[in-house]
């Protein structure tokens, strides 16, 4: 196992620049998942990391040594692929077993580890067939068997459950994550999938246009964005966002949107009279209103999921989310008051995107 310092790093193809000066601390044993919309650079990193791809600029070291000019197979990491990358002519006994074929080991030791690998992932009935005949779930166990007899220091994970369905997605992601508990293993792991990051990872790096947005536990994130991309990325529905002005007086403290709705804020609430901001709030956090208290919202769409009820409608002028534990009938066109919880209404700067300190 081993530290990833991560320090200055720049990425540039030609005269573009990708990776604008990342800089990441990951800790011995800790699993980290880089996370973002496609392009904003996360696998580009990993790969920097794993030596793909050349360092523009900066310093990448693992455990304590810097590993800029270092191939990849000096680096001591396992890397686990999106497509599996196994090969079909060999068996799942072989495929695991071939790195370690490759550097001279012992067959004991090959078939100790290989072995071992295959108890964890529950593999074992499995060593004699070929990739082809196994299913999606079972050839991504094989490419991180592949990963786990290497004993590595670091294991880098690229979009491993991209290519498997919905449910097999939510089954692997739990078992990665019981992997990692089990092996203890330095683990860095890209996705777009923000719902797989909130659930694996021991902190998300958010990434955005080639720089971090914010760095911080699943919790953090979502209860302290930082900015508006991180507020409206992290968290499934995605937070609300209306645009208004935000008002004070006489100890009241409100956001009146373009239309005069007005939105409340709680009294402690930072900014100043006046000021131009986005009031966000996140649609697990409203609950309906007493009579003709709340904010007005015009009922767009239902959609009932059985454990809860998605309600779509429009405030001020902008389509919104809320979502109920309860079940409810609300019709289209019916105008229903909601009240957010103003103990975590989240104001941003209207400007620059940042959170209102």
């Amino acid at each position: 196992m081993a530290t990833v310092d991560i320090r200055r790093v720049k990425k540039a193809f030609g005269e573009t620049e990708v990776i604008h000066g990342v800089d990441i601390d990951i800790g011995d044993g800790e699993f980290v998942v880089l996370v973002g919309p496609s392009g904003c650079g996360k696998s580009t990193l990993l790969r920097m990391i794993a030596g793909l791809e050349q360092i523009t600029e900066g310093e990448i070291a693992i455990g304590g040594r810097v590993v800029n000019t270092l191939p990849p197979k000096e680096r001591d990491i396992a890397m686990v692929f999106q497509n599996y990358a196994l090969y079909p002519h060999m068996t799942v006994r072989e495929n695991m077993a071939f790195s370690l074929k490759l550097r001279g080991a012992d067959r004991t030791e090959i078939d100790r580890r290989v072995t071992e690998a295959a108890e964890i992932l529950g593999l074992v009935p499995y060593l004699d067939r070929y990739p082809r005949q196994l299913s999606g779930g079972q050839r991504q166990r094989v490419a991180m068997g592949r990963a786990i007899v290497r004993n590595p220091q670091v294991f880098l994970f690229d979009e491993p459950l991209s290519n498997l369905d919905a449910k097999l997605r939510v089954q692997m992601r739990t078992e990665i994550k019981a992997l990692h508990q089990r092996l203890t293993t330095t683990s860095i792991y890209v996705t777009h999938d923000q719902v797989e990051a909130m659930t694996m990872a021991d902190r998300i790096v958010v990434m955005h246009d080639g720089v971090v947005e914010q760095i911080g536990t699943p919790l953090e994130l979502y209860d302290s964005p930082a900015n508006l991309f991180v507020a409206g990325f992290i968290g499934s529905p995605a937070m609300n966002f209306i645009s208004g002005r935000l008002r004070r007086m006489n100890g009241a403290v409100w956001v009146e949107a373009p239309d005069g709705t007005r939105l409340p804020a709680g009294p402690n609430a930072p900014g100043a009279d006046g000021q131009e901001v986005i009031y966000g709030f996140r649609p697990e956090h409203m609950t309906l209103a007493n009579g003709a208290d709340g904010i007005a919202a015009r009922v767009s769409v239902v959609e009932p999921t059985g454990a809860d009820t998605y309600v779509y409608a429009e405030i001020a002028g902008t389509q919104a989310c809320a979502i109920f534990s309860e079940r409810h009938a609300f019709a289209p066109g019916e105008t229903i008051r909601l009240q957010p919880d103003l103990a975590v209404v989240h104001l941003f700067d209207a400007s620059t995107g940042r959170v209102l300190d």
